[in-house]
């Protein structure tokens, strides 16, 4: 395969896991401001840093405001990054892989993108904001199910999957990262039922309620939460989970190609830092510390795929 083509599918995943991940943040955003007593506008500081539009966002527009912040990670031409931008480069990149893909999920992408973009020609008001934001997974969850459905398993298949869990991955480590590092206001809050609030609404925020309901039950724990986010392979957004299907992925591409790239040992040595590891280790090290180590090796890793597979060639 072309390295370009590859790269096309590589992002083409990326930009649409993005897009639906920013969704996520800003229901979180929307909860959590909830759970404050007063000035809600300070909550949407921690999610535009989430979301890394932090500094984009002051730049242009100085004081964080919850209008504004909503905005901005939505639909705001400046933010390369908005759901609305990541749906277009996403487009953007099935274009260019066309071939490659089949009819079912050119059509989906295709599909998302008039969709999302009639819906944010204006700006959201606050009202309409939950219907927007069901809009993008929705249409997200319809080319998940036509690439799974439709696309031979080969290495088209792969590169499309390693976006999306890397994507994935980087998401759900920012997420577990602001909520210790940024979202609480003093480590006194830490073990309160603010702090319990805040770790059951970022369950939801990542449609993990039932899964987690089921495996523990109704009591919810930070602990068992944390635990269930990093380490249970079972939850389809876990850390352990999503390094687990990119060293898969990885390893399908290292048998069709012959060879096995620097990228897939880097792989391999991120997803065994889950083995055997226990949460109260995690903890005793520090979230803050364990999660910003994973985010840079994780960054690495896809550095690394792009240079293996040559995606600017």
């Amino acid at each position: 395969m072309l390295g370009k083509t590859a790269g096309g599918l590589f992002w083409m995943a990326r930009y649409l896991e993005r897009a639906e991940n920013t969704t996520r943040l800003l229901e979180t955003g929307q909860r959590m401001a909830l759970t404050r007593a007063n000035d809600s506008d300070e909550e949407w500081g921690s999610v535009l840093q989430t979301a890394g539009a932090l500094q984009g966002y002051t730049a242009r527009h100085g004081e964080v405001t919850k209008d504004h912040a909503i905005d901005w990670l939505l639909r705001d031409p400046a933010n390369g990054s908005s759901v609305r931008a990541s749906i277009k480069q996403a487009r953007d990149n099935a274009r260019l892989v066309r071939t490659a893909l089949t009819y079912e999920v050119w059509s989906a992408v295709n599909s998302a993108w008039m969709r999302i973009d009639a819906a944010l020609a204006h700006k959201v008001g606050e009202r309409d904001l939950p219907a927007v934001l069901e809009l993008v997974r929705e249409h997200s969850t319809l080319v998940r199910g036509a690439t799974i459905n439709s696309m031979l398993r080969n290495d088209i298949y792969d590169f499309l999957r390693l976006g999306n869990f890397i994507e994935r991955a980087d998401n759900m480590g920012r997420i577990l990262d602001v909520k210790y590092y940024v979202l609480l206001p003093t480590a006194f809050s830490v073990g309160s039922s603010l702090d319990n609030v805040q770790w059951e609404v970022i369950l939801r925020s990542v449609g993990a309620g039932g899964g987690y309901r089921m495996t523990h039950g109704q009591r919810t724990t930070p602990r068992q939460i944390a635990e269930f986010l990093i380490l249970d392979e079972r939850m389809p957004r876990s850390l352990s989970f999503c390094c687990r299907s990119i060293v898969e992925n990885l390893g399908y591409l290292t048998k069709d190609y012959g060879q096995e790239p620097p990228s897939a040992g880097l792989a391999t040595a991120l997803y065994e830092r889950f083995q055997g590891q226990s949460i109260d280790a995690i903890f005793e090290r520090g979230l803050h510390e364990y999660i910003e180590e994973f985010l840079s090796d994780l960054g690495q890793l896809g550095r690394q795929i792009e240079v293996d597979y040559r995606f600017y060639e």
